[in-house]
């Protein structure tokens, strides 16, 4: 068997990314990790609604 190849997405880690989830959503916030099943883990995560508003929500798991 081969070797699973390690995650793109472990050299984001620390760093702040945008993020468009399913229904248009828009997030920032900065990767502290994920899992096997690709759920991350987002620190100072902010949502930007349609209307320019701008929600802090926190830490969340997604």
């Amino acid at each position: 068997m081969s070797k699973a190849n390690p995650p793109k997405l472990k050299k984001l880690i620390a760093k702040k990314l945008p993020l468009k989830l399913n229904g248009g959503r828009h997030i920032q916030g900065i990767l502290w990790g994920f899992d096997s099943f690709i759920n991350h883990i987002i620190n100072e995560y902010m949502e930007m609604a349609t209307s320019g508003q701008q929600n802090n929500i926190g830490m969340v798991v997604t």
